[in-house]
């Protein structure tokens, strides 16, 4: 039997160093999770003094990005093959031989040739940032040392499936609105551009001298400068862009934006909803998975999908280091609602704090479903209007003069007669 010295964290993120006796690794890393903590370095103590077990990558980081879709699948696949007690190495081949997508084939491959080569699965991840982030590497990390890979593999897959589906269904109900206005922003401007000065050369021809209505003579001025100024308006634009661009690139920008954000009516709502949800998620399946407590809110916070989110997370990252409660912060941070905290609360008090955070994730994540439902409802409607009240102002302000015209020409007519 080996004796085995450890640096270990307990679910609060404090350190402590010991030693625990054991005939190999795994059953070491077993008995220390057993005492409540999570091991991050394990050494065996030899004759010549202690033997470090963990081996570090010394490998260039590789760029290259992948869809989350296939990231998804990979995690999935990778999970069933582990579990059906294929090893590492051989599974990570295999799924390479299968893959269609050139940069997933190459990393899978350059991370089966890491690991062969003596590095842990997490440092061979570590060396591609552009496809697996701090999350993902730090859970296989945690799944490593706790030896329950297959089971972590397993729950990112389903907080990969989770999240994707959110982030569709909110891209979903803000790309509707913008195609609308874009597609409404296109009819205006080829009606101003093309068919409304062809109406003023009928106009000054047929009806000259006479006053035109003021919806006319406001369409025509429009379309007038849109023809002769075109320059003016698509530099506006493009000055509006930049700025914005400029604006939000900066940290207070980016604060001012998603505070702005928050308070748009129905929007407000379910992109607040929505960061609830990815937090609760994030830092539920982090804790459940085993990476330690500090740890997992610092990751939440560079994932969170809100700046004022963040914030919030890293004022409840502080009070934690110092000792205090998950839920002071969260209260005073005045982001999370009352349902939130109090559902928190009782999970710090039980130790369900995962599975609490968990339970949010899927209630918000349901109330995300209901405002993308009445979202889209709403919006069907309000946006038929906005269109047809924009062509119909110019059809309108066209042909109030053509009326005017036929009513003169019939005039014309029976005079003759």
């Amino acid at each position: 039997m080996a004796k085995f010295s450890y640096t270990a964290v307990d679910a609060r993120g404090k350190q402590t160093n010991g030693s625990v006796e054991a005939n190999d690794q795994n059953e070491a890393i077993a008995q220390i999770r057993q005492l409540g903590f999570y091991p991050q370095r394990l050494d065996e103590v030899k004759a010549g003094g202690p033997e470090k077990t963990e081996k570090k990558a010394v490998v260039r980081k590789k760029g290259g990005k992948v869809k989350m879709r296939i990231l998804t699948i990979f995690t999935r696949q990778l999970a069933t093959l582990i579990d059906a007690g294929l090893p590492l190495m051989r599974s990570l081949k295999t799924l390479a031989q299968q893959e269609r997508n050139p940069v997933m084939r190459s990393t899978m491959l350059s991370l089966a040739e890491s690991v062969e080569s003596g590095s842990t699965f997490s440092e061979s991840l570590a060396v591609h940032p552009g496809i697996f982030n701090k999350l993902y590497v730090n859970m296989v990390k945690a799944g490593e040392l706790g030896g329950v890979l297959e089971i972590v593999l397993t729950r990112l897959a389903e907080f990969q499936e989770k999240s994707q589906k959110i982030k569709g269904k909110v891209v979903a109900a803000m790309v509707y609105p913008l195609v609308v206005l874009v597609i409404a922003g296109l009819i205006l401007t080829f009606l101003l551009i093309f068919i409304v000065p062809k109406f003023q050369q009928i106009f000054n021809d047929a009806l000259p001298g006479k006053q035109l209505p003021g919806i006319t003579l406001f369409v025509i001025g429009c379309s007038n400068f849109l023809v002769g100024q075109w320059y003016l308006v698509f530099g506006g634009i493009a000055a509006i862009v930049i700025g914005y661009k400029a604006f939000a690139s900066t940290p207070a920008g980016v604060i001012i934006l998603d505070k702005i954000a928050l308070k748009i009516p129905v929007f407000g709502d379910l992109l607040s909803k929505t960061a609830i949800a990815r937090f609760s998620r994030t830092l539920g399946t982090l804790i459940s998975s085993g990476v330690p407590i500090l740890q997992a809110l610092n990751i939440t916070r560079e994932t969170a999908s809100s700046t004022v989110v963040a914030n919030a997370i890293g004022k409840i990252h502080d009070s934690v280091k110092e000792g205090e409660s998950v839920v002071g912060p969260m209260e005073s941070s005045g982001v999370f609602p009352p349902m939130v905290t109090s559902m928190v609360q009782v999970g710090e008090e039980t130790g369900q704090l995962p599975d609490m955070l968990v339970k949010v994730a899927d209630v918000y994540e349901g109330e995300v479903d209901n405002v993308v439902t009445s979202l889209t409802s709403i919006l069907e409607p309000i946006m038929i209007v906005m269109l047809a009240v924009i062509v119909g102002t110019i059809v309108i302000a066209l042909f109030m003069p053509m009326v005017s015209l036929i009513t003169g020409m019939g005039e014309q007519s029976n005079g003759q007669h």
